[in-house]
């Protein structure tokens, strides 16, 4: 952490000017009016800097020497104007006697576009990170770095580092009028750690802050940012990114492998893994496994490990504990060359109180709700984005335009959306603030989701935008002109729930509650729906996915074998949190790796093959894969047979079918009779009995012929050996 910067010591007296004077109590909002270079009239000029920590001073090059005023740390010169070019050199003689040249920030003209300032003020800037923040740039051919931050209702901004000192005298910024936004080029500068340190106007409270728009970041604990050149990354994804742009994501299989990168897999020293070394392990691991796409838990920078992302501080800045940025990008290249699609966690629904970050950033509500009962969440302790402020608005759409511009990720899946949607979210009466029209919709917010989701698909096509929204909010996955919310997908939170609500009981109650199995299709078709088993379900006490099993080791083994199933077979794109596919009997720990020991027992290598071929099985057919958003692709065969747990149900894709049947108890069922469409052969393309999988290998190993039996509202129908918990999946033999 940089040392505090008040109270400052030097050369901080009194002068007769009373502008001069605010700027040494560092109450000037607009330094460039008295330091630098200005014209006095008949070809004079007054040269003005203020200097703390300063000896002596001079323009470099000419001779001419700055005098100070009265006992303070302001020195100017005063002569004339064909002495002292345009863009001068202070020659600087410190406290310590070592002496230094650099080019005076303050004879600099401001930088920033008055365009780019109206549209970030008026809502409608999503790419204001291309200005605001930090940035190498060159001015009249001086490299330095150009800074910027918004702060409406700071009296003054500076930039501090450890290039000063830390001392916010040194580099104050000016304010551009009335857009709030503060900027300062300081030539010369080139790798460098930073904050800004603002005085509130009304309080007079001083702040010191990290960058909203940093690019990087120190490593937790310190919380500085790092302003950094860096060369642009020669991507080598250009046929990934051509082909993207015309993927069907609707008609295509989508099966994601969420992972924490902290924990997938501790190296030497129990350190995780860094992003390129993810890059020689995960990929070539979750590829081999058949997953389409890594789910990578929130990267933005944040402060607590604990919040696994979920409370970040930096919107802009990939966390610095695996790498830097480039090294992300190396990562999510490596992936796109393995045919892995990427999907970001994104938290635009909250951020923390740490003082360093959002939180009353100019000693205001700025980023945030003023009003508590709209602006904090009472379940997590943190603070609610102000999404009817318009520059708000831009800071947001410009971190998910970042993220999909700067780093080619292939998607956003977005947090906590119904803590946006919902103004009385988990609040009780009394404690919140209704909408314009009485109700308990945040209209701002469901503005600014529309948004964000127009600018996705609009922008970067064969992108991806999913909701983990858990209500039942009308469109959330319906296009925005229709009067959606526009997301690609949904989190299907009703068939998570019920699914593992029942696979928990005991399996001679589970005929008591058919119905939370055959309840899914009456709603399965409303959204774009994902089905779920993530990490949220396998934390806090609820177990893991096989911990949450009934029975003895056998069929606890089992019962999660025909969960995975089920879970591949129905309508639906797929995700599985890591660890899940090894049957990890633990729950998930941050602090700790997968126990990948574990594939050394038959069991979970035989759970790790399962996850793999229903990958297989799942991208290979159509019928699984091709219709998960259209209600003719799935057709009840039996959904009514509670007492003895079956279920068998077709899925299709035009000509093409799969019959799947369930047996959800540990009897086995031999010449169970299942209805099927057509006459011939029908072979099993997967049975999860199978000793493969760690099974009894009970099942069906030759052709069954169909017979001329109606059933199940079919003209033909076989005769099924349905293995004890387990699901086969057949289709037809050509």
């Amino acid at each position: 952490m940089p040392p505090p910067t008040l109270p400052h010591a030097g050369h901080t007296g009194h002068v007769a000017d009373a502008s001069l004077q605010r700027l040494l109590e560092g109450r000037h909002h607009d330094p460039f009016e008295l330091l630098g270079r200005h014209p006095l009239g008949a070809g004079q000029v007054v040269v003005r800097a203020h200097l703390p920590h300063t000896v002596s001073a001079g323009i470099a090059g000419t001779g001419l020497v700055l005098e100070r005023i009265g006992d303070t740390d302001i020195f100017e010169w005063r002569g004339p104007d064909q002495l002292v070019p345009e863009r001068y050199r202070l020659r600087v003689v410190a406290g310590d006697g070592n002496s230094s040249e650099r080019f005076d920030p303050y004879c600099f003209p401001p930088q920033l576009s008055d365009e780019d300032l109206n549209r970030f003020n008026t809502g409608r800037h999503d790419a204001a990170y291309r200005f605001m923040g930090s940035h190498h740039v060159i001015v009249d051919g001086i490299p330095g770095i150009r800074f910027a931050t918004w702060a409406p209702e700071a009296e003054r901004v500076s930039v501090a580092g450890d290039f000063n000192r830390w001392d916010g005298r040194c580099h104050p910024m000016r304010v551009r009028g009335s857009s709030g936004v503060w900027e300062l080029f300081i030539p010369g500068l080139t790798t460098t750690i930073y904050k800004y340190e603002i005085r509130n106007r009304h309080s007079g409270a001083l702040l010191l802050k990290s960058d909203p728009y940093a690019r990087e970041s120190e490593l937790r604990p310190a919380t500085a940012s790092i302003a950094r050149p860096s060369p642009a990354y020669a991507w080598q994804d250009d046929e990934w990114i051509r082909a993207r742009a015309g993927w069907q994501w609707l008609h295509r299989p989508v099966s994601i492998y969420e992972v924490h990168l902290g924990s997938w897999r501790r190296g030497h020293g129990h350190e995780p893994l860094g992003y390129r070394a993810a890059a020689d392990v995960l990929v070539p691991y979750a590829a081999g496994l058949g997953f389409t796409h890594l789910e990578l838990l929130p990267l933005t920078e944040h402060p607590l490990d604990e919040s696994w992302g979920y409370q970040p501080t930096g919107y802009f800045a990939a966390t610095c504990r695996f790498g830097s940025p480039d090294d992300l990008r190396y990562l999510i290249d490596t992936c796109h060359r393995a045919g892995l699609g990427v999907i970001l966690d994104w938290v635009p629904g909250h951020f923390p109180r740490d003082q360093h970050g959002l939180a009353q950033f100019d000693g205001s509500p700025l980023y945030e709700y003023s009003d508590p009962r709209k602006g904090s969440h009472p379940d997590w302790g943190t603070l609610v984005f102000n999404y009817d402020r318009h520059e708000v608005r831009s800071f947001l759409l410009s971190s998910a335009r970042f993220w999909l511009d700067e780093f080619h990720v292939d998607g956003l899946r977005v947090d906590a959306v119904a803590s946006m949607l919902y103004l009385d979210y988990s609040r009780r009466p009394g404690q919140w603030l209704p909408n314009r029209h009485g109700g308990n919709e945040n209209l701002e917010a469901v503005s600014f989701l529309r948004e964000l989701n127009a600018m996705t698909h609009r922008d970067f096509p064969g992108t991806i935008t999913i909701a983990e929204e858990s209500t039942a909010w009308p469109g959330v996955s319906r296009p925005v002109d229709q009067g959606g919310l526009g997301f690609s997908m949904k989190w299907n939170m009703g068939w998570m729930h019920d699914t593992l609500k029942y696979l928990c009981m005991d399996p001679v109650y589970r005929k008591h509650h058919h119905d939370l199995l055959t309840f899914g299709p009456l709603y399965a078709f409303s959204e774009n729906f994902v089905l779920p088993l993530s990490h949220d379900e396998v934390v806090h006490l609820k177990r893991s996915m096989l911990g949450k099993m009934p029975g003895d080791d056998w069929q606890r083994f089992a019962n999660l074998r025909l969960a995975y199933t089920y879970q591949w077979t129905w309508p639906g794109k797929k995700l599985l949190f890591m660890g899940s596919e090894l049957a990890q009997p633990s729950e998930w720990n941050v602090r700790e790796s997968i126990p990948w020991h574990l594939l050394d027992d038959p069991r979970h290598g035989g759970m790790q093959r399962l996850v793999r071929d229903l990958n297989q099985r799942y991208t290979e057919y159509p019928a699984l894969h091709a219709l998960d958003f259209d209600s003719s692709g799935f057709q009840w065969l039996s959904w009514s047979d509670a007492e003895n747990s079956i279920l068998a149900y077709l899925r299709r894709a035009g000509d093409a079918c799969l019959l799947v049947a369930l047996n959800f108890t540990p009897v086995a069922r031999q010449g169970y009779r299942i209805g099927v469409p057509h006459a011939g052969q029908y072979r099993e393309i997967l049975n999860s009995d199978s000793r493969f999988y760690g099974g009894s290998d009970l099942g069906n190993p030759v052709p069954l012929q169909a017979e001329a039996v109606p059933c199940m509202h079919q003209p033909w129908s076989v005769l099924l050996t349905l293995p004890p918990l387990a699901g086969v999946v057949l289709t037809a033999v050509d």
